[in-house]
């Protein structure tokens, strides 16, 4: 079969390699999956780069999140079993996590429903407690895990106000729904929250991106907000002034959401129910920008960590004559 492989680290224009190299062998509870989308994660750029927290031993074949068919026919979403990941023709998975892809997405948006949506619904439901009428604030609208969060922020009746970077961004957030758009390249972020909310503030911040997005968040979150903290994509962790969380009443939260699969594995199945009921209700759907054919998924992990995409880019596989959907 083939696979996308890293040898050496570094960027990933530079260090992945298409390769045909032997279909990967399921172990003990695992199965064999026959991928037909792999959605890109900026976590894929990373693990290229070595600056993730799991570093698979070299070489490795990135890819987090797929969608496929198992051996006896089941269309399902999986995180396939590194070093074997998702940019490949198949992929074997623990049998135990495998969760049903919804019937009313398609296969790149079935791959693309898992990682992000879910890190989304943990963060707003779980970790911050979001309510309906609350203002909802969310860092990188446009990108794959901030559509994510605009699109369940609405579902969940708040309104939303998405912080993107460019005009072409700024019109996908409008089209996700956002309530506020703010383009943080032409507008300053603090003084158009306080405006739109009459100075009281966002009561929850979704920040994927850290650095002077964090920054901002601190200075414009309201009384008894909460900062949910998810990672960071502008490549500088924040220090925060803890002093400054004290006097003005806010929370932040961390959210790793890998962590539930460890300590809690049961609300990540009631959470893709969840998932699977508003995405068959219409509430949410996958932002599908792009998608690419296997030779070109260097590429686009290159792009996707350089900050040049909107939504998402799934690597789509050509499905076998007489395949189901």
């Amino acid at each position: 079969m083939q696979a996308w492989r890293v040898h050496t680290l570094g960027e990933p224009r530079e260090a992945m390699r298409l390769e045909e190299v032997p279909e990967p062998v399921p172990g003990e509870g695992e199965v064999r999956i026959r991928v037909l989308a792999a959605n890109l994660n900026f976590p894929d750029a990373l693990l290229v780069r070595g600056q993730y927290q799991i570093r698979p031993p070299l070489p490795f074949t990135p890819g987090v999140e797929v969608c496929g068919l198992t051996d006896d026919g089941r269309r399902v979403i999986a995180n396939p079993s590194l070093p074997h990941g998702g940019f490949a023709e198949h992929v074997v998975a623990p049998e135990r996590a495998l969760l049903p892809a919804p019937e009313s997405l398609d296969d790149a948006e079935a791959a693309a429903l898992h990682i992000g949506y879910q890190t989304g619904w943990f963060g707003l439901h779980r970790r911050a407690r979001l309510r309906a009428g609350e203002t909802l604030l969310v860092h990188a609208a446009a990108g794959g895990v901030g559509s994510a969060a605009v699109q369940l922020g609405k579902a969940a009746g708040a309104t939303v106000i998405g912080v993107v970077g460019g005009k072409a961004k700024a019109r996908t957030a409008e089209e996700l729904g956002c309530d506020l758009v703010v383009d943080r390249t032409t507008e300053d972020v603090v003084s158009r929250v306080k405006e739109f909310t009459g100075g009281r503030g966002a009561d929850v911040v979704y920040d994927p991106v850290g650095g002077d997005s964090y920054t901002a968040s601190a200075k414009c979150v309201a009384f008894e907000g909460r900062i949910v903290v998810v990672g960071f994509a502008g490549g500088t962790v924040p220090t925060p002034a803890l002093n400054h969380a004290l006097v003005k009443n806010y929370s932040i939260l961390g959210l790793h959401w890998g962590l539930y699969a460890a300590k809690e594995p049961a609300a990540i199945a009631a959470c893709h129910g969840e998932l699977t009921r508003l995405a068959a209700e219409g509430a949410i759907k996958p932002l599908i920008s792009e998608t690419i054919a296997l030779p070109a998924v260097a590429d686009a992990v290159q792009r996707l960590a350089d900050g040049a995409t909107t939504g998402r880019l799934v690597l789509v596989l050509p499905r076998e004559r007489g395949s189901a959907r």
